[in-house]
């Protein structure tokens, strides 16, 4: 078993004795993914409170998330042969993060964990009627993840399919795993949530690169409204060098740009709205899922947006990803 130094304590891998709920063929492609378990603390309110209010809400649950998570969890309940990159806290959240992977068949030969930090969490906000959310996030152990947890694991990275990431884990980390992955060839993906100021040098290294509205305007310092104005961000992105861009616009779809062409996929409209939170995680698990079968940008991101119009019918994140026989029946003929 592996330990490496940290802080004061010392960093161990998890261990996880799988109950698979997704049969997987050990032949498949690894999609291994780099990023942080959450635990969501989730309420329903009518609306936000002003600072030093209180409002009586509607309902509480905790619940299983953390983008890089929730994009492995989509993953493997759509076919994927997933592998996390993560690092725990030794609390009753990182026994829920280990419960849920086992629970899925997720790979997690790299997941450390360790004393001196707590697994992140998160506090949502859900607003009744609507499905929209605040959420404010600690990503706790996962911002510890270190250079040294990713060279422990590049062999996996660089044999992988796709490789996808976030950043809700530290930048040098992101940078290196997508270092790796890219010299091997492997596909890359990047999902720049949180929206943070990254180095042009990022986009160099990745294949896809994948915001939502408030990211992409984030990133670029354009206005992203409409499927036009997301085509304007994706070009800025893709002239400091990511060779494709899928920007997620909710109710209106994605606009997908690569140097072969443009193009609006409109949303899957798979019934009323009840959470939206998670609903881009599971877009980023259905794409990489896509590709990995070699599916062109339009059908990847075609499927990826039916995987998230079910998603945002449910509540939850990690809960309300959908599996692979009802994306399928959904799809358009």
């Amino acid at each position: 078993m592996r330990t490496a130094a940290h802080g004061r304590g010392r960093s161990r891998r998890s261990a996880v004795s799988p109950v698979l709920t997704h049969v997987v063929a050990s032949s498949a492609p690894w999609l291994t993914f780099l990023g942080s378990f959450i635990a969501d603390l989730t309420v329903t309110a009518p609306r936000l409170p002003a600072w030093g209010e209180s409002v009586l809400g509607g309902g509480f649950r905790i619940g299983a998330g953390g983008k890089g998570s929730n994009q492995a969890v989509a993953a493997a309940r759509l076919g994927g042969r997933a592998c996390f990159i993560t690092r725990l806290g030794r609390d009753a959240f990182g026994e829920l993060a280990r419960a849920t992977w086992a629970r899925e068949g997720i790979d997690t030969e790299f997941c450390t964990d360790s004393a001196d930090h707590g697994t992140g969490a998160a506090a949502v906000i859900v607003r009744e009627g609507a499905g929209e959310n605040a959420i404010v996030v600690d990503p706790g152990s996962g911002m510890h993840i270190t250079v040294g947890d990713i060279e422990a694991a590049a062999y996996r990275i660089a044999h992988s399919a796709v490789f996808v990431t976030q950043l809700e884990t530290p930048l040098d980390v992101v940078m290196r795993a997508l270092t790796i992955a890219r010299r091997a060839g492997v596909t890359t993906i990047l999902n720049p949530a949180p929206a943070a100021a990254v180095p042009e040098a990022l986009f160099a290294l990745c294949d896809y690169v994948t915001p939502n509205e408030s990211e992409a305007a984030a990133l670029t310092g354009l206005p992203v409204r409409d499927p036009a104005e997301a085509e304007a961000a994706a070009r800025w992105l893709m002239a400091r060098g990511a060779r494709h861009v899928v920007v997620t616009l909710g109710a209106q779809g994605a606009l997908a740009l690569s140097p072969d062409g443009v193009w609006h996929v409109p949303a899957a409209d798979r019934g009323p709205v009840v959470e939206t939170t998670g609903a881009g995680d599971a877009f980023n698990g259905a794409l990489a899922v896509a590709l990995s079968e070699g599916k062109s940008l339009f059908d990847a991101t075609r499927f990826a947006c039916v995987a998230a119009g079910i998603s945002v019918t449910r509540a939850g994140t990690s809960a309300s990803m959908p599996d692979r026989a009802e994306v399928d029946r959904a799809l358009p003929a």
